[in-house]
């Protein structure tokens, strides 16, 4: 609810309604629709819009049709791409397998073990050179058990011939070393490893003969040309492979060397740490089109390299075109049709439309004898006769608005005058309460007044009897009787304060002052009603910008509004606290700069909940007839709003009640909109 709100009723000059059946000329406030050009019309407006969507759904129906079949043109080619890389990779595996099958073999081989214990080349070569040319291997080493060579037999791969070499030192090589060490991988004793020879990169596994007594005597290691492994996996993969190193260096590939160098297909250290089976790249080889797909090379689960294959992707983007051309044909002509039938549409529609607009400017200019007379059974006929219907009650109503016109001015001035009475009622109100406020101030006052009064005659009595006054006693005497007569001049400066009507002084001052005020006014009557009142001030100043006298009126108030509600004493609390939350809804500024609470909290009867949205009306009360008004809460909400603050309110029947004046540390530039916040009691 609101504070009360004065309004003034402004007397509005008559303006001329036009009469049914008036021919003359038409008044200043008719006015006629401008005719639309050409360019604009109605047929125009409905087909403009109806093409427009058509075109714009069949180039979106072509775009996605398009990309779909391209998609899925593109994931086939993809799986292909994915499927090579698999089948290369398993190719990859079996060559490994091979390669154990021969180890197993050569190493196992009656005689191998002793004569690589006696570092007898020629012995190893006689035991394995059947072997070999059985089993076609291309490269095995046979290395004693310090890592030096016995015997290579290598098959060169321009010539087709075998050769051998000796003395070579091969305990650098980790999979050498960890065999001599007999060591083991994820696997078993066996270690796979890229090696770069004479002859080109070979993908070796290496295994550790054993004497009979199971010690090492030395380790031999078979291989095969990447080169030939990759010719097996194009055939296998059906397209063309390439071995990269760890770190995304070329070491041997199907593909022919491009022009630009191999470090197209090569790969830069951050393509290497995002290398996974599904790691896919675009490349331009040859003047080409090729997409190639990346995957670690992982052999015994050891990734060894990194496998690469090849698709030319030319096919893709030459299926994506075809399709795109066929679909522009497609909708093309399916948006002609369209059209042409939107045409016909728009025509059927727009004919009946601008007729009724015709006659719709006619009646808008006046003319109310205007009749449309389509006859049609849809839509549009019933909207015509709507429209002749609304032309007649038209003629109607515009008789019976000049009417109601001429009454609504009688009764504005009637309620001008009824609302000037209502404000000197209101004001004379206003002023019996205040009249009242001071009386029973007064009456508490009075009391206060007297007691230092009377210690001032009784201390002159004393001094006029007695001639003979010692100073130090009339010192004492005369400071007792100053304290006395500036304790009563304080309470009447205080009282003449509150009682004045001045014009509202905001000034940044004391709060806790004024607070200090309004207890010492009314401590009277709290003692007289058996109340407790305790007061919880902060040590230092809260300055806030606000007018003393008006908050003060507010404050005694809520204090004697708590103590009438302790009619068998109580407890009555005062608080000033600084708060975050916002005093006033829409002040911006005192939102900005914070706001003060001051709290008066009671241990009184406590007000019913259908009450607490009421208490702040004007003219509202609870008390006997005769004892209030009803506007004291009206009048302080209407202070605390104006200082861009608001009051809470809470209250619990038969525990008490509190109030809390939330007000801003700086108040808004202008007023805030009045409002009040009410908690709901807590049952």
């Amino acid at each position: 609810m609101t504070g009360v709100k004065h309004e003034t009723l402004i007397d509005v000059p008559a303006l001329p309604l036009p009469q049914a059946n008036e021919q003359e000329a038409a008044p200043d406030w008719r006015w006629r629709l401008p005719p639309l050009p050409k360019l604009v019309s109605l047929q125009m407006r409905l087909t403009a819009p109806y093409v427009l969507l058509t075109i714009l759904l069949a180039m979106i129906g072509t775009y996605i049709i398009t990309r779909l079949v391209t998609s899925t043109v593109r994931e086939r080619f993809d799986n292909q791409l994915y499927e090579a890389s698999r089948v290369a990779a398993d190719g990859v595996v079996q060559r490994e397998r091979v390669h154990l099958n021969q180890l197993r073999l050569m190493v196992f081989t009656n005689g191998v073990a002793a004569a690589v214990a006696q570092g007898n080349a020629a012995t190893v070569q006689e035991l394995l050179w059947p072997q070999v040319l059985n089993n076609k291997v291309e490269v095995v080493t046979v290395v004693d058990e310090a890592g030096k060579e016995l015997l290579t037999i290598a098959k060169d791969p321009d010539t087709g011939q075998y050769v051998t070499t000796h003395e070579a030192d091969f305990s650098q090589y980790a999979l050498v070393a960890n065999v001599l060490r007999d060591r083991s991988d994820e696997v078993g004793d066996k270690f796979i490893e890229l090696l770069q020879t004479t002859y080109g990169p070979y993908l070796f596994t290496s295994a550790p003969i054993a004497d009979e007594g199971g010690r090492i005597v030395g380790a031999m290691m078979t291989g095969t040309n990447l080169q030939t492994l990759l010719v097996e996996l194009k055939a296998r993969s059906l397209a063309d492979a390439a071995v990269l190193t760890s770190s995304g260096k070329m070491l041997e590939t199907t593909l022919a060397e491009p022009a630009e160098g191999f470090a197209v297909m090569e790969l830069s250290s951050g393509d290497v740490a995002s290398v996974s089976p599904s790691f896919l790249r675009n490349l331009v080889l040859y003047d080409r089109n090729f997409k190639a797909s990346y995957s670690p090379l992982v052999v015994r689960q050891k990734t060894v390299g990194i496998l690469a294959v090849f698709l030319p992707s030319d096919y893709v983007f030459n299926a994506g075109a075809t399709s795109r051309n066929w679909f522009i044909v497609i909708f093309a002509l399916a948006t002609a049709a369209m059209i042409g039938l939107g045409y016909l549409l728009a025509r059927t529609i727009s004919h009946p439309i601008l007729k009724l607009r015709t006659v719709s400017q006619a009646v808008a200019a006046g003319d109310l004898e205007q009749q449309v007379g389509l006859q049609r059974a849809d839509e549009i006929g019933d909207l015509a006769g709507a429209f002749d219907v609304m032309t007649f009650k038209l003629r109607e109503r515009t008789v019976q608005a000049a009417r109601l016109y001429a009454e609504s001015l009688t009764r504005n001035r009637e309620l001008a005058d009824a609302n000037a009475k209502l404000q000197a009622a209101q004001q004379q109100l206003i002023q019996s309460e205040k009249l009242a406020a001071m009386g029973q101030l007064t009456a508490g006052i009075v009391h206060d007044v007297k007691n230092p009064l009377a210690v001032i005659i009784g201390m002159a009595d004393e001094l006029r009897s007695d001639s003979q006054v010692e100073p130090e006693l009339l010192r004492e005497c005369l400071t007792t009787m100053r304290d006395s007569a500036w304790r009563a001049n304080t309470i009447v400066s205080d009282l003449l304060k509150f009682a004045r009507q001045s014009t509202p002084e905001m000034k940044r001052q004391d709060l806790g002052a004024t607070l200090s005020t309004a207890v010492r006014l009314t401590e009277y009557l709290a003692r007289k009603s058996r109340i407790i009142m305790t007061k919880d001030i902060p040590n230092g100043p809260v300055m806030v910008t606000y007018d003393a006298t008006q908050i003060e009126q507010v404050l005694i108030n809520l204090i004697q509004n708590a103590i009438q509600a302790m009619p068998k004493g109580g407890q009555l609390r005062l608080n000033l606290s600084r708060t975050k939350e916002t005093a006033g809804r829409g002040a911006a500024a005192g939102a900005a700069a914070g706001a003060v609470a001051i709290a008066v909290q009671d241990t009184g009867i406590g007000i019913p909940a259908k009450n607490l949205l009421k208490i702040f009306d004007p003219f509202f009360t609870t008390k006997p007839p005769g004892e209030g008004t009803g506007l004291g809460l009206s009048v302080s909400y209407g202070i605390v709003a104006r200082h861009g603050g608001r009051i809470d309110v809470s209250s619990v029947q038969g525990q008490g009640t509190t109030f809390t004046i939330l007000l801003p540390i700086e108040p808004p530039p202008t007023p805030p909109g009045d409002g009040v916040a009410v908690k709901e009691p807590k049952l």
